[in-house]
């Protein structure tokens, strides 16, 4: 018997349906092909196409453009969780004589090196990789446009530079590396360089006829890392799973959620819509909702995938237009409608296995001055801390073993939570990055910096 996350409702299926067939008639696009994936299973497969009797489904091949980005980042923090390098590292450390070396891993990942967008001429999304057989060739004689780490500027030769990065530290051209440690571990026998058939047709539609002009294919050579996959939704909405879930083979869940958390400022052109960037992953708050993926065009192809980890829905959509659909939109619409027709049935709360009651005692209210706050012993192991009422800072933090706890999020990520005990065994305070929590407010019985007023609480008289 299924439960309810693993089928859709009728209703459900047909306004998913209906909001891809407005986005293949309004966008024009020849084919759009989508999936959504809940509980990380895909649920849900649907197409529209301007052929008659002809419908691609989930093993069809489109190319998947810059959503190529999020799986070079995947490699390059499984060589940061090996041990191999450090994010703070500049690239010259490793890949020397570039010219661009003074930019960090990190710097790169988020497009905060200060690279230039785009290679020098020609247009290499329609030539072929042939003509950059150097990564000079791709970065130019002056290939930053802004000093390294200053601001978000999303650059394509910077992940051609990560590209290398992995093949120097791995020795293996970066193709043989991804399919070994993602592509197989993950089951996804239909991603890869070269387009497979069945594989859709890349099209340009004219701006003002109803009529189309196929796009080359090329070979993107050393930008191969910035863009060059093919992929299927079924595909990638494996991958969409993995994005949100974690697997122990390819990458942990916390190194995902760094992946998701935001690592470049947002433009001003993207403040309304509090767009940012991770490592290898675009940011955005949309309809009230955190939204993780990534977003891909090269001439002939659109993609998107959109993942929202609080609802555990995810949406990857596929067309073969230069331009049309605006599939970023269309991949939350598909969330939306998954997560507020059918919500997330959150997992059945249990107790924690074990507790130390040290830890227990530290349970409940506390005052940092006069802001009452929660601690609480959370079942997946964490402490959070979060005002009684109103806005204010939270965090989960994480135990270090030592009896010291460290912040997961917010403003106290990476910061250090300890409990001070007074000689006699009971708590004093708690120390938050020499914040003082004590039990009452400004508890005069706790080493309280500036001290408390002898003469204590008082009215107006």
């Amino acid at each position: 018997m299924t439960t309810p996350q693993e089928e859709l409702l009728p209703g459900t299926r047909r306004a998913l349906l209906h909001r891809i067939a407005v986005a293949q008639a309004e966008g024009r696009a020849p084919s759009l092909v989508a999936a959504v994936v809940r509980g990380g299973q895909a649920v849900w497969h649907g197409s529209r196409t301007s052929v008659d009797g002809h419908g691609p489904d989930e093993n069809v091949q489109y190319r998947i453009g810059s959503i190529t980005k999020t799986f070079t980042a995947v490699l390059v923090l499984r060589l940061r969780d090996e041990g191999v390098l450090d994010l703070g590292d500049p690239l010259e450390k490793y890949v020397p004589g570039t010219g661009a070396g003074e930019a960090t891993i990190a710097e790169l990942l988020a497009h905060t090196s200060g690279l230039a967008a785009e290679s020098p001429s020609p247009w290499w999304e329609r030539t072929p990789g042939s003509l950059r057989p150097e990564l000079a060739d791709v970065l130019g004689e002056q290939p930053f446009r802004h000093p390294a780490g200053r601001r978000f500027h999303y650059s394509n030769p910077g992940y051609t530079l990560l590209g290398a990065l992995v093949e120097k530290l791995r020795g293996a051209p970066w193709e043989q590396v991804l399919r070994n440690e993602v592509l197989e571990p993950l089951g996804l026998d239909r991603t890869g360089t070269r387009p497979q058939a069945p594989h859709a047709g890349g099209w340009a539609v004219h701006p003002w006829a109803d009529v189309m002009l196929p796009e080359p294919t090329e070979n993107l050579g050393l930008m191969a890392p910035a863009g060059q996959l093919w992929s299927t939704t079924g595909d990638l909405a494996r991958f969409a799973a993995f994005l949100a879930k974690g697997d122990a083979r390819v990458l942990s869940v916390d190194s995902l959620r760094e992946m998701r958390t935001p690592a470049a400022p947002a433009e001003a052109a993207d403040v309304a819509d509090a767009a940012t960037y991770g490592l290898g992953l675009q940011i955005q708050h949309r309809d009230g909702r955190l939204l993780v993926g990534h977003s891909g065009s090269l001439p002939g192809f659109l993609a998107n995938l959109t993942i929202s980890v609080a609802d555990d829905v995810a949406a990857v959509v596929l067309a073969n237009c230069t331009s049309g659909p605006l599939l970023s939109a269309v991949g939350a619409d598909l969330v939306r409608i998954v997560a507020e027709s059918e919500p997330h049935f959150p997992d059945p709360w249990r107790p924690l296995t074990e507790v130390d009651a040290t830890v227990l005692e530290l349970a409940g209210q506390w005052y940092w001055g006069t802001h009452a706050f929660a601690l609480r012993l959370t079942a997946d192991g964490l402490v959070s801390l979060e005002p009684l009422s109103g806005n204010g800072r939270r965090s989960r933090f994480r135990a270090n073993g030592d009896g010291t706890w460290t912040g997961l999020e917010g403003y106290y990520a990476g910061e250090l939570l300890k409990a001070v005990w007074r000689p006699d065994g009971s708590v004093s305070h708690l120390d938050l990055g020499s914040f003082v929590f004590t039990r009452q407010p400004y508890d005069e019985g706790a080493a309280l910096p500036g001290g408390v007023d002898p003469e204590g609480w008082r009215g107006i008289g």
